[in-house]
């Protein structure tokens, strides 16, 4: 097992970023996500297309973890990154500001704060509460997904199938584009939002790459669709009173689990 490596002696690789943003200026709009000229790779049914999620936030102290950008989430990415490019905007800046299109807002920050702050997240990180760290603009907080560019199924937003370990196309994006962000930022919380995002992050955990006492796992997702888990997981609903479909009783496990995971980490640091 390879040790953790500290971040400041790595420099991301901005390659693949810099070919094709070149590409993105001189695309028609309407073809930014489905033109050849834009697929970095396929195989059967699967396609993965660029979209300039590529910026890292070198001094984030959590990183959120998704599966992949959406297809609407990439073409307001490749948007933002085109304006920057037609300002004559450098390579970093426009990656930065296309990745500002990826932040969470509305109920679903909202809700991904509330159940932060209730494990006790912002108190080990030295704040009253996680808006702090989820402001806008904030170097704080890392957006990221296990596979870092937009794969699509049958021209579908890839939802999880096929098995991105299993597949090895994905499993490669795994293994060098969240592996490079894990080296980045080795000293952050990493909070997957879901099982397939946390199975990826425990794959680079068992490479050496990440800790796992540092991977927040059992968190429900924190959209609106999943507004009942959440309202047990923080308390506002009694686990008696939750759908069999909720499972309560997970959620308060997971509750009680994290709790402790991040007090002994908060212990640790001390």
């Amino acid at each position: 097992m390879q040790p953790i490596r500290s971040s400041k002696a790595l420099e991301q690789d901005l390659s693949l970023a810099t070919a094709y943003l070149g590409r993105i200026a001189v695309t028609p709009a309407a073809d930014l996500l489905d033109s050849p000229t834009m697929t970095i790779a396929r195989d059967g049914t699967l396609r993965v297309a660029y979209a300039p999620f590529d910026h890292i936030a070198r001094n984030a102290r959590i990183v959120i973890v998704g599966i992949t950008p959406g297809r609407a989430q990439a073409l307001n990415a490749l948007l933002a990154a085109r304006n920057v490019t037609e300002r004559a905007g450098h390579v970093p800046e426009a990656l930065a500001e296309a990745k500002l299109t990826g932040s969470f807002s509305g109920p679903l920050r909202a809700n991904l704060i509330a159940m932060l702050d209730a494990i006790g997240v912002a108190k080990t990180l030295g704040v009253e509460t996680m808006a702090e760290v989820f402001r806008p603009g904030s170097q704080d907080v890392h957006f990221t997904s296990a596979l870092r560019y937009p794969v699509f199924v049958n021209g579908q937003n890839y939802n999880g199938a096929p098995d991105m370990l299993k597949t090895p196309l994905l499993r490669q994006m795994v293994e060098t584009h969240l592996a490079e962000e894990a080296r980045m930022l080795p000293d952050a919380l990493w909070l997957p939002l879901g099982p397939r995002p946390e199975a990826a992050l425990r794959h680079l955990a068992g490479q050496g790459l990440l800790d796992r006492k540092k991977i927040l796992s059992g968190l429900p997702h924190p959209s609106g669709a999943n507004a009942e888990r959440v309202a047990v997981f923080l308390g506002r609903k009694p686990p008696e009173l939750a759908s069999r479909q909720t499972n309560p009783a997970k959620l308060l496990s997971a509750f009680k689990v994290l709790s402790a995971q991040i007090a002994a980490l908060k212990g640790a640091s001390v």
